[in-house]
């Protein structure tokens, strides 16, 4: 289970958030939180639903009206979303240099110098091709 498990029934979720069940239901209504819904259509809340409930009450609290809170919840789950994708192209990114080891290609220069080589590249005449793998911390 994680945060995100719909495990609570309305009531239990608006005592966890220390609200009343009819305004959870206004809050899913408006789309501020919107819990998943059982085969017999009963609302079920996670942990992340009940802590954005104490979220809408504290932002309510400091006087923000209920379209702001929205818009600040929103965007939220957005930066939520977005920095996910991000760790997740950085996963593919690094398995993907790490599948690559074998592409790093150097070449001794004439004064025995290393020169790195393009892909594609071919060498001159008595050129020394040193072929070094990327490992561990390289």
């Amino acid at each position: 289970m994680d945060e995100s498990t719909p495990l609570f029934a309305i009531a239990v979720a608006a005592e966890l958030a220390g609200m009343h069940p009819q305004t959870l239901r206004q809050y899913d209504r408006m789309g501020l939180v919107i819990p998943q819904r059982t085969a017999g259509k009963s609302r079920r809340y996670s942990m992340r639903d009940v802590v954005q409930l104490r979220e809408i009450a504290r932002l309510s609290a400091e006087g923000l009206n209920l379209e702001g809170i929205r818009r600040i919840l929103e965007l939220e789950n957005q930066v939520t979303a977005l920095t996910t994708r991000v760790r997740e192209l950085e996963a593919a990114l690094a398995d993907e240099l790490l599948m690559r080891t074998g592409r790093r290609v150097f070449a001794a220069g004439t004064e025995g110098e290393v020169v790195s080589l393009r892909a594609g590249e071919r060498l001159k005449r008595n050129q020394v091709v040193l072929w070094r793998p990327l490992g561990p911390g390289r």
